[in-house]
This record gives structure tokens, C-alpha cells and sequence, in this order.
């Protein structure tokens, strides 16, 4: 297993240099820069503006800057943001708890709600419940996370608000009118947990259904049921076992996905994360605060898959790496 993950550490490391290539050449390859600010305030010359080039470095050709910013990361140094002169590896220490906050609990909550409707859904097949499953599953797999994030506002807040009912708030972490304890900040997390655990819920919950389905139909279920063995420990001892060793894949080749959405559900529920501070570099043109953000993601992203491997052998014991 030590020889497995140490294989798959080396071979993330070339794998994070082409992303951060690919990333450099992208957003330097775009249209604007993080000119475009100034060159549209009528204050400043076109002096200042080439000595701002010049200061920040943007008169190079990007290969070599891509150069440079590789050498300072090497070093540990990510740079710092073009617009507010702030460190970007501060940045991303102060905003990354949020983010990993915020995807973890929807991924807990996805898995909590996915797993028993899954298997409810395949041992009671062509019920009213299994129906329902499949209904809601493919229903919320064609909902946008977007859309569905301003409908949660619309009605857990602002009509709820109307209709005299206990309301959430829709933006930021604590209410800064209030203490901002431990139960205010759950009830911020709240409704951008729900709408980013709807992403991956819906397919989760149908897969395990599936799995299920092939598995209680299996030799050794009716084995265990011949047995004698009860039902609760036959499903869930036997069946839901078998049928977790391609959940582990799926979950973790649904990470990207998890990241990507927080981009969207941090930016539509002002949650100070890292996907929100990059939409925000994104849109002003902060190259350096960009890097960091996907390099960061692209690095999560490929440590998730790692560990989902781990756990993979660890939960069968007839697979070895080594």
C-alpha cells in the first residue's frame, strides 16, 4: 500500500505542473488584464499605466512570467494579488477552512440522505417509494445548481419572511448584528450546503439503487437469508458492503465536481470561500490570485481520488496495490 501511494504522489506532481501550465496560458491568453481598471480611469496617463505594467511585470511574454511564477512557487511563494497587493497564500489559508467546511458538510449530508433512500428504494422495488426515489433523483440531476440556489432564497427566505415563518439567511458566514456563535453560523450553512449536497445527492442515491438491486439478487444474500441471518444485518452486512466498493469511486471522482459547484454556490450565497475569492480574481483579472485558487483546487482534487484508492483496498480485502 506505502509503495501504491507513494507511485501515486509522484505522478500527481507532473499532473499539477501541466494544470498550472494550462491555467497560466488560459488566463494570460484572455481577453483584459488586470490594466483593464486602470486604463479606464481618465486620472491616469498612459505613463503610469506602462510603469504599473512594468512593476507588475506584464511587459514580459507570458512564457517567462509562467517561468517565474514556477520558480516562486517551488519556493513556497505564490505571489501576491494584483489588485489589493494581499499574499495570495494568506488568501487562501484564510478562505480554505470555509470552503473545506462547506464541501464536506454537503458531501456528509449527500451521503446520509443518498445511502438509506438507495437501498430502501432497491429492497421495496416498484413501491411508491422506490418511484418516488427515481422521480426526485432524475428531477433534481436536471435542476442547475444556480437556479436552484436562487430558488432556496426566494422561498426559505424571502417568502418565508412574508408568510411570518422562521427564515434563513442567504448571505455570508455570521450575522454581524448578532453573536455569530456556533448556531448562527449553522444557519448560514444551511442553505448552501443543501444546494451543493443536491448535486451530488440525486446521482448518488440512483447509483446505490442499482448497485443494490444487482446485489440483494445475488447467491450469497439468499445464502445469508436461508441462514436465517435478519434482514437489517443480510442488507446492510452483506448487500450494502458489496455495493459500496463502486461508491467509493463515484464519490471520489465527484469531488471535482463538489469544487466546481462551490465556485457557484459560494459566489450565489456571498460565503467567504475559495471558490468565491477566485470567481472574484476571475472577474477582475487577478492572475496570480487565479493560480492559486485552481492550483489549490487541481491539488484536492487528485489528493481526494488518492485517498478514495485507500479506501477502495481498505473495504475490500481482495484488492492489493502492492
Amino acid at each position: 500500500m506505502l509503495r501504491f501511494v507513494i507511485r501515486r504522489v509522484l505522478v500527481m506532481i507532473p499532473l499539477l505542473f501541466v494544470v498550472t501550465f494550462l491555467v497560466f496560458a488560459i488566463v494570460n491568453l484572455g481577453p483584459g488584464s488586470p490594466l483593464t481598471q486602470y486604463q479606464e480611469n481618465p486620472r491616469m496617463s498612459r505613463e503610469d499605466i506602462q510603469r504599473i505594467k512594468e512593476n507588475l511585470g506584464l511587459d514580459r511574454p507570458w512564457p517567462e512570467r509562467y517561468a517565474l511564477w514556477l520558480g516562486n512557487f517551488l519556493r513556497g511563494d505564490l505571489g501576491y494579488s494584483f489588485i489589493n497587493g494581499a499574499s495570495v497564500s494568506n488568501t487562501i489559508a484564510t478562505v480554505l477552512p470555509n470552503t473545506l467546511l462547506l464541501t464536506g458538510s454537503a458531501t456528509l449530508l449527500a451521503l446520509v440522505v443518498a445511502v438509506p433512500c438507495g437501498i430502501l428504494a432497491a429492497v421495496h422495488r416498484n413501491s411508491w417509494f422506490d418511484n418516488l426515489v427515481y422521480f426526485l433523483g432524475t428531477a433534481m440531476a436536471s435542476i442547475p445548481t444556480f437556479w436552484l440556489g436562487f430558488m432556496f432564497i426566494i422561498l426559505f427566505a424571502v417568502r418565508f419572511q412574508e408568510w411570518g415563518l422562521p427564515s434563513l439567511p442567504v448571505g455570508g458566514m455570521i450575522d454581524y448584528r448578532g453573536d455569530g456563535g456556533l448556531l448562527d453560523r449553522a444557519r448560514h450553512l444551511v442553505l448552501p450546503t443543501v444546494s451543493l449536497a443536491l448535486l451530488s445527492m440525486s446521482s448518488w442515491m440512483l447509483y446505490i439503487r442499482n448497485q443494490m438491486l444487482e446485489v440483494v439478487r445475488t447467491d450469497y444474500i439468499r445464502t445469508a437469508r436461508a441462514k436465517g441471518l435478519r434482514e437489517r444485518a443480510t442488507l446492510y452486512g452483506h448487500g450494502f458492503r458489496n455495493a459500496l466498493i463502486p461508491l467509493i469511486t463515484l464519490v471520489g471522482l465527484s469531488l471535482p465536481d463538489l469544487f466546481g459547484g462551490a465556485f457557484i454556490i459560494e459566489t450565489i450565497f456571498a460565503w467567504n470561500g475559495m471558490g468565491r475569492v477566485t470567481v472574484n480574481a476571475a472577474v477582475n483579472n487577478d492572475y496570480t490570485v487565479i493560480m492559486g485558487g485552481f492550483l489549490l483546487t487541481a491539488f484536492l482534487t487528485l489528493f481526494g481520488n488518492l485517498i478514495a484508492d485507500v479506501v477502495y483496498a481498505l473495504a475490500d480485502p481482495r484488492i492489493r496495490y502492492d
